[in-house]
């Protein structure tokens, strides 16, 4: 008899999701400013792309610890309104935190499932997603949602990791830990961080979805540091994934591990600093 194939539990991955970053927004807030350097061009990319202006009503999905949520929030200024959601309580809080150290008053914040929108039809003009979209069990339901939310005529901006080989900063250090934690292979429609890193895959989405057209373009994301050490402390207190990926693993088995990713990413080093590659997909479409 053929061994079953595991089964992947949406509900329980979701649950799993909302517990770490509960867990480790905090770190993610800390760590801002380091990831505004690697991420800000893809924020700018997605403003642009999504056509925000003054006045506008703006959704971000899986919006963290604040971004984009906040840049849109200075863009469509205070005539405008954004809404920050994410599926973790804590995060959400942290976000608005920020937005009111900005003055932010047009922007507020909710926990909410990105799949599952508790808002009505046709109210925002534009919809944001940086880096969530990819860790979303169903992500065509995902983006019908938003287009339920979209105005006639409003866009969705998204950003996604690429492939794993155009990601290093990624696709090294979970090589490592899925080898030392002996983990299994992900399960038939697992998501993850590269899992929509192909154009086509994610053209494809969008056009389930209900939109016409969607453009995808990639964007540098280079993770650069003062050194590997440097950016191993960002990883393993700001990308969660890593940690949780290590949760079988005795605290002593963890600092071992780290130690060898650090060894690694030390092929990255050089005279100028440390510097590993990263590639963004930005996609956008119009409802």
């Amino acid at each position: 008899m053929a061994e079953q194939q595991p089964i992947f539990d949406a509900a329980k991955y979701k649950n799993a999701q909302r517990e770490q970053w509960n867990k480790d927004g905090a770190a993610w807030r800390r760590w801002t400013p380091t990831l505004d350097l690697w991420y800000g061009e893809v924020t700018r990319h997605m403003l642009t792309a999504a056509r925000i202006q003054p006045g506008q009503r703006i959704l971000d999905v899986a919006a963290g610890a604040g971004e984009p949520a906040v840049s849109a929030a200075e863009r469509v200024g205070p005539s405008g309104y954004v809404l920050a959601t994410d599926i973790s309580e804590g995060i959400v809080e942290l976000a608005l935190q920020v937005a009111r150290e900005r003055g932010l008053k047009q922007m507020e914040a909710r926990a909410m499932d990105g799949e599952n929108l508790d808002l009505p039809d046709a109210s925002f003009d534009a919809v944001l997603c940086r880096l969530g979209l990819m860790y979303m069990p169903q992500p065509v339901s995902a983006l019908r949602e938003w287009r339920r939310a979209l105005k006639p005529g409003g866009w969705v901006a998204v950003a996604v990791f690429s492939m794993p080989e155009q990601n290093g900063w990624g696709a090294l250090p979970a090589s490592i830990i899925r080898q030392r934690a002996q983990l299994p292979p992900p399960v038939p429609g697992q998501p993850g961080p590269f899992s929509l890193g192909d154009v086509g895959v994610l053209e494809e989405v969008f056009r389930q979805a209900g939109f016409t057209n969607p453009q995808v373009h990639t964007v540098p994301v280079p993770h650069r540091a003062a050194s590997a050490a440097d950016y191993v402390r960002v990883a393993r207190e700001a990308f969660g994934g890593f940690n949780a990926m290590m949760a079988n693993l005795s605290l002593q088995e963890r600092e071992s591990v780290w130690n060898e990713v650090e060894n690694s990413m030390r092929s990255f080093e050089s005279p100028a600093g440390f510097e590993v590659p990263g590639e963004c997909l930005v996609g956008v479409a119009t409802k």
